[in-house]
C-alpha cells in the first residue's frame, strides 16, 4: 500500500479567513488520492495539514497570516485554572443541570477560546464588580469603621474639611467601580507632615512577607510534628496532614455522578473513512448539528452548508485505515468522536489518529449548548484521549491543534494547552512555545531554530530516487525523465520533493500525466 498524491503547486493571492486579507494567503497544495498514516505523520511534521482529502502547507514567509504547526505534551499536560472551570462547569450542569451565567463562549479548535488565563492573574471587568460595605466582611468592615473614627477624632482636632464619611464609601463602592478606585483624601493641614506619634503606614509588599513567614513557620512546627510521631507521639495530638496532590485531568472529567444526575453524556469513537455502521447509522443527525453550527456560529446562508460540502469537507479522508497489532484497539485513521447528552448528538469532533499522535481536524456543535464552552471542553477530552491511547501504543503521546497563528489574536488560545512546541518553518525541528513567542512578538514569521548554521535536515538530497505514477506504472523520477521533454518537470517535482521531504518523496507516488 502506498500513498498516492498529485501535486498542485503553489496558490496565491486569494482570501484570507483570519485577517480578511482578499489577497494576502500563500500556500502549496496536493490531492491525495490515498494516504498511509505514517506518510501523513511525517508530513504534518513539515507544516502540512488535511482538508478533507486536500493537503496544504502554507507559504509562510510569503502569506499574510503564518500558521505554525503545534502540539501539546498530553503525558505533562495540567489543566489550568480556566480549563478547571469550564470542567467544573459541565459537572455542574449534568449534575445538576445548572447552566452557568458566565457565558463567555468560545469557538472550536480552529478558531477561538473563551478566556486567556497568564499565570494565576485573570482580568476582572469593572462593570462585573458590585459591592458595598454590606458584602464585605465583618472583619473588614469594622476594621475601616474603626480607622475612620480614629481619623474623624484626629482631624476634628486639626479642624480639617476633608473628612470623607463611611456613608460617601458606601455610596462610592455601590456605585460599580472597583474599591482600588476610592480615595479617602485625609491629610494634615498645609505646613504639617505626617504624625510622628504613631507607626508609619505599612506596605501591602511588607505585609505579604510577612504572611509567607508565618506559613514558613506552621509548616516547619508540623515538621516538628512529624518528628514527635516518629518517636512515639499519638496521631491525634498532631494535626491532620493536608493533600497538596492536584486532581489528574481524568479526575476531573470522569468525577462520579449521582444516580439522580439531571443529564448523561456520553463520548462515542466512530470510524469516519471508510464509515462504519454506527457513522452510517449517525450520519444525517451529525449533518444537522453541522449546518445549525455553521449558519449560527460561522453565519452562512443556509443553502450553503449543504450534505456534499459537509462530507467532502469533514467526512471524506485520504487516510488508509489500519489496525497493526501494537497499535490502538480502534486502529489509525479518521474518525469522529460523537458528543451525545441524553441521547442526542450536541457536538462532534472531527480527529486522526495516527502513529505519533493525535490530530485535532475540526470540532462542530449545537449552538444551543454554546454556555458549555464545548471548544475547550472537546480540547481537554481529546486530551485525555490521546493519554488513553498511550497507555496501550506508548510511542502515541502528542496531540496535534493544527495551526498556531500569532498574528490573530483570536487563534492565540492553542498556547494556553502547555507544555506545547512550535514547529521552525525552516528546519522542522520542535520548539518550546515559550522560547517562541518573544520573537513572534516582534515578527510574524520567524525562524525558530537558534543555531543558524542549522539546515533542514529532511530536504530532498537525492531527485533520482523520488517516485512518481506515471502510465499506471511506479518508477524512480530518475527512469521517468529519460522520456520526458519539458524543461520545467524537473523543477516542478524538485520543489515538490522538497517540502515532502526525502523520506516521503520516496516511499509516496507523485502522480504525473
Amino acid at each position: 500500500m502506498a500513498s498516492v498524491v498529485e501535486y498542485k503547486g503553489p496558490k496565491a493571492g486569494y482570501c484570507c479567513g483570519y485577517c480578511e486579507s482578499p489577497e494576502g494567503k500563500a500556500s502549496c497544495g496536493m490531492w491525495a488520492h490515498s494516504m498511509t498514516v505514517q506518510d501523513y505523520q511525517d508530513l504534518i511534521d513539515r507544516g502540512w495539514r488535511r482538508s478533507g482529502t486536500y493537503v496544504y502547507k502554507p507559504v509562510m514567509n510569503q502569506t499574510c497570516c503564518p500558521q505554525y504547526t503545534i502540539r501539546c505534551h498530553p503525558l505533562q499536560f495540567q489543566p489550568s485554572k480556566s480549563h478547571k472551570k469550564v470542567l467544573k462547569k459541565m459537572l455542574k450542569f449534568l449534575a445538576k443541570g445548572e447552566i452557568s451565567k458566565d457565558n463567555c463562549e468560545d469557538e472550536p479548535m480552529d478558531s477561538t477560546m473563551e478566556d486567556a488565563v497568564a499565570g494565576d492573574f485573570a482580568l476582572i471587568n469593572k462593570l462585573d464588580i458590585k459591592c458595598d460595605l454590606k458584602t464585605l466582611s465583618s472583619d473588614l468592615k469594622g476594621s475601616i469603621e474603626s480607622e475612620e473614627k480614629k481619623k474623624e477624632k484626629s482631624l476634628k482636632k486639626e479642624g480639617s474639611k476633608e473628612l470623607i464619611h463611611p456613608q460617601a464609601i458606601e455610596e462610592k463602592l455601590g456605585s460599580g467601580e472597583p474599591s482600588h478606585s476610592i480615595k479617602v483624601h485625609i491629610g494634615p493641614k498645609p505646613g504639617k507632615g505626617a504624625d510622628l506619634s504613631k507607626p508609619p503606614c505599612r506596605k501591602a509588599k511588607e505585609m505579604r512577607k510577612e504572611r509567607k513567614r508565618l506559613k514558613l513557620m506552621q509548616q516547619n512546627a508540623a515538621g516538628a510534628f512529624e518528628g514527635f510521631q516518629a518517636q512515639g507521639q499519638p496521631a491525634s495530638l498532631l494535626p491532620k496532614a493536608k493533600s497538596n496532590q492536584p486532581k489528574s485531568l481524568e479526575d476531573l472529567i470522569f468525577e462520579s455522578l449521582p444516580e439522580n444526575a439531571s443529564h448523561k453524556l456520553e463520548v462515542r469513537v466512530v470510524r469516519s473513512s471508510p464509515p462504519s455502521p454506527q457513522f452510517k447509522a449517525t450520519f444525517q443527525e451529525s449533518y444537522q448539528v453541522y449546518k445549525r453550527y455553521q449558519m449560527v456560529i460561522h453565519k452562512d446562508p443556509p443553502d450553503k452548508p449543504t450534505v456534499s460540502q459537509f462530507t467532502r469537507f469533514l467526512c471524506s479522508s485520504p487516510l488508509e485505515a489500519e489496525h497493526p497489532a501494537n497499535g490502538p484497539e480502534c486502529g489509525y485513521g479518521s474518525f469522529h468522536q460523537q458528543y451525545w447528552l441524553d441521547g442526542k448528538i450536541i457536538a462532534v469532533g472531527v480527529i486522526d489518529i495516527l502513529p505519533y499522535c493525535v490530530s485535532s481536524v475540526y470540532l462542530y456543535y449545537d449552538p444551543d449548548y454554546s454556555f458549555l464552552s464545548l471548544g475547550v471542553y472537546s480540547a481537554l477530552r481529546e486530551i485525555a484521549f490521546t493519554r488513553q491511547l498511550h497507555e496501550k501504543t506508548s510511542q502515541l503521546s502528542y496531540y496535534y491543534m493544527g495551526f498556531y497563528i500569532h498574528s490573530c489574536p483570536k487563534m492565540r488560545y492553542k498556547g494556553q494547552y502547555r507544555p506545547s512546541d512550535l514547529l521552525c518553518p525552516e528546519t522542522y525541528v520542535w520548539v518550546p512555545i515559550e522560547q517562541c513567542l518573544p520573537s513572534l512578538d516582534n515578527s510574524k514569521y520567524c525562524r525558530f531554530n537558534q543555531d543558524p548554521q542549522a539546515v533542514d535536515e529532511g530536504r530532498c538530497k537525492d531527485l533520482d530516487r523520488v517516485r512518481v505514477f506515471h502510465r499506471r506504472a511506479a518508477m524512480p523520477y530518475g527512469v521517468y525523465k529519460n522520456h520526458q521533454e519539458d524543461p520545467s518537470e524537473e523543477a516542478t517535482v524538485l520543489e515538490y520533493a522538497n517540502l515532502v521531504g526525502q523520506k516521503c518523496s520516496e516511499r509516496m507516488l507523485l502522480f504525473r500525466q
